[in-house]
């Protein structure tokens, strides 16, 4: 028994040392897994920021939960844990602390645990476990490193396709740097588009601007921006390939600047093509039939083109160059356009040459008697409509008489009285004996035997004449082509040199029986009968108008000049012009007002040409100045010379229309939507027409 007992006894006590030696061991295994976390955590909080929440909160809370706790273990965490908070905050400021827990109070307290559970990023995790594992190699935690990162990012793509980005937001430090990038970036492309915008508004202007000085003399009013000329669908082929041809021209030179041979002879090639292609095609209906495939052969060439030598600046540079030598080119061609049409307005057609000069030949094989017309006795009738028409052009003459008296209710009232020069006076006589205009009287005289008007009477004639005069006209080395800019040349037309141009200022001389008269120019056409002109009232003016003053350049100070102090002081520059071509004329108050001294007066005082050029409407305007009486528009239209966008109403109801301008009826540069109104009052199968190849 006392063996027994003596064993049991032996064997308590080695059971009592082994439970003292094995709560030994768990009291020192918990001290060095308690110290053992505690480095860790000071380890992680120093380097990173978010544990730090986790032992802020977890200390608060064991501070408060366990004042009275006995536990020497816990109470050293305790005191190592509140130690390491000191060194903690000593190390960064409390809005750093605060954006941490702030940014990790949605999370809840942090643990390895919620660490492997994917609850946090898995470069935290990586961390975490490399710093736990000693015996990981370096090679093995970069793999590891690694491959968590794509799982991460795989992951967070699933996440994001599912809508929930409530762990992935970054701290508010991170946010804020983002929206102060992205606001940087904001300003500057805002920036960067004004400053585009501002440069396309300056190219612009200056596009504007040089559209205003482009010389549009020719053309009058026309413009290529008008309306009616706008159609976005006309024609989109022929401008599609017009296009694609200039796009090549800027990548030929893109190319050769490059040195891309290849693709220069392949775009050479294509240009070619396209241009043969296009030929002189204006429209759609015009192209050929290859046009087609070669917009498809120019669009991938200009593909190709675009990837190897697209270049924002280069292609820009190119376009300015062609945009500025193209502004070049029309410059130019108005210029040539502008000596051209006065070149043509001087010449007289070989046809209508053709007619007088046949004419003539037959005017002077008639005997006498044959030369002479009826009603005789009408040219002195004051109580009858006489008509003056000045001019050296027997087709125009014939267009004007024919179409007066086809208009009119009581022709055989109706006198023309025709002043033309010794060249024509022959043909101008033949034409009415052979085509007399019904019941109208005609009467046809020869300047050159007015023997009254002599250099020593008129002025304009003794200008004419001078030797100042023939120098400015026909000195040989004198400027007059548009090379040497011969820009006053529409000054030197013939009709400035003949005194049927200004045999207007001298009606009471030419016709001193009659009271009025109405004067008409020998390019225009009427529509209407006239005779309701010889009762209106003038008012005790002189002269009866349609005015012109619409347009800002049909004021005085158009045709004056204002500079000269006796132009200025005498007259308004903004009183409004009128227009020869259709005018009533009261001579007994011409002759009351003595019109023709007045004329005299200016001419004489513009001896110099200083007050202004040639010609007969600027001294018009000043001789009937205050002495003009405005008539209804409706009696007189005019720019059908010149201007292509009259309202077809407005000529319909015009009682003359008239062809002012270099673009008479009777040339070949004639608008052809106004020549019709001019050729039905002409009969093209006439023999003498016929002869002389004239037609329509």
């Amino acid at each position: 028994m006392q063996l027994m007992k003596k064993e049991k006894a032996r064997a308590y006590n080695v059971l009592e040392k082994s439970m003292a030696t094995k709560r030994g061991l768990v009291i020192q295994r918990n001290r060095g897994t308690t110290g053992s976390r505690s480095s860790i955590l000071i380890l992680l909080f120093i380097c990173l920021l978010v544990p730090l929440v986790f032992f802020i909160g977890h200390t608060a809370t064991s501070i408060d939960q366990n004042d009275g706790s006995s536990n020497p273990s816990e109470q050293n965490v305790d005191w190592r844990e509140r130690l390491a908070l000191q060194h903690v905050r000593s190390l960064f400021t409390k809005e750093v602390i605060d954006i941490v827990a702030a940014n990790t109070e949605d999370l809840g307290p942090l643990s390895l645990d919620s660490f492997r559970k994917h609850n946090f990023s898995a470069s935290w995790k990586v961390v975490l476990e490399n710093s736990g594992e000693n015996n990981a190699s370096t090679a093995k935690g970069n793999k590891t490193i690694a491959e968590d990162r794509k799982e991460a990012t795989k992951w967070r793509q699933e996440k994001s396709e599912d809508g929930d980005h409530s762990e992935f937001i970054d701290n508010p430090a991170k946010q804020a740097r983002r929206q102060l990038r992205e606001k940087r970036r904001a300003r500057r492309a805002a920036e960067l588009v004004r400053q585009d915008d501002e440069a396309i508004v300056k190219l612009e202007n200056a596009a504007i601007e040089r559209s205003k000085s482009v010389d549009s003399a020719v053309l009058g009013k026309y413009s290529i921006w008008r309306k009616e000329n706008d159609n976005e669908n006309s024609d989109s082929t022929v401008r599609l390939m017009r296009d694609q041809i200039i796009m090549v021209r800027v990548y030929l030179s893109i190319a050769k600047i490059k040195n891309k041979l290849d693709l220069h002879q392949e775009l050479q090639i294509r240009l070619k093509e396209s241009q043969r292609a296009l030929g002189e095609a204006t429209s759609d209906a015009d192209l050929s039939r290859s046009a087609h495939e070669r917009i498809k052969a120019m669009g991938q060439i200009l593909s190709k083109a675009k990837e190897e030598l697209y270049d924002c600046k280069l292609v820009t540079g190119k376009l300015r160059a062609m945009l500025q030598s193209a502004d070049e080119q029309v410059r130019s061609l108005k210029k040539q356009s502008t000596f051209l049409s006065q070149l043509s307005a001087k010449t007289i057609p070989s046809g209508i040459h053709c007619l007088s000069m046949r004419l003539t030949i037959d005017y002077y094989l008639l005997p006498l008697h044959k030369r002479k017309f009826p009603g005789s006795e009408n040219l002195g009738d004051p109580n009858r409509y006489h008509y003056a028409l000045f001019s050296d052009n027997v087709l125009a003459a014939s267009v004007v008489v024919n179409s007066t008296v086809m208009n009119a209710k009581e022709p055989e009232k109706h006198v023309f009285h025709l002043v033309t020069d010794k060249l024509n006076f022959g043909a101008m006589n033949m034409w009415f004996l052979l085509n007399p205009p019904g019941k109208a009287t005609i009467h046809v005289e020869n300047v050159d035997e007015f023997k009254w008007l002599n250099s020593s009477y008129c002025p304009v004639l003794r200008q004419l004449e001078s030797a100042a005069m023939k120098e400015y006209y026909f000195k040989a080395d004198h400027p007059t082509t548009l090379s040497a800019g011969a820009s006053n040349l529409k000054y030197r037309n013939p009709k400035y040199l003949s005194m049927l141009n200004h045999l207007r200022f001298y009606l009471p001389e030419v016709y001193p029986k009659l009271d009025k008269i109405l004067f008409l120019d020998d390019d225009i056409v009427v529509q209407k009968d006239l005779t309701g002109l010889w009762s209106v009232n003038l008012h005790n003016k002189v002269n009866g108008a349609v005015e012109t003053c619409g347009e800002s350049f049909h004021r005085f100070d158009k045709y004056l000049n204002f500079s000269n102090p006796n132009i200025s002081r005498r007259f308004d520059p903004n009183a409004c012009g009128w227009a020869y071509g259709m005018n009533i004329f009261d001579l007994k108050e011409w002759k009351k007002r003595d019109i023709t001294g007045i004329y005299h007066y200016w001419q004489n005082m513009n001896e110099d040409r200083v007050l202004w050029k040639l010609g007969t409407l600027p001294p018009g305007l000043i001789t009937f100045y205050g002495l003009t009486h405005p008539l209804e528009k409706s009696w007189h239209v005019l720019g059908l010379g010149y201007n292509p966008s009259i309202d077809p109403s407005e000529i319909g109801n015009a009682a003359v229309i008239h062809y002012n301008g270099n673009m008479k009826p009777w040339l070949e540069i004639a608008m052809t939507k106004y020549r019709p109104y001019w050729t039905k009052y002409i009969k093209y199968d006439h023999p003498y027409l016929h002869r002389c190849n004239l037609s329509e």
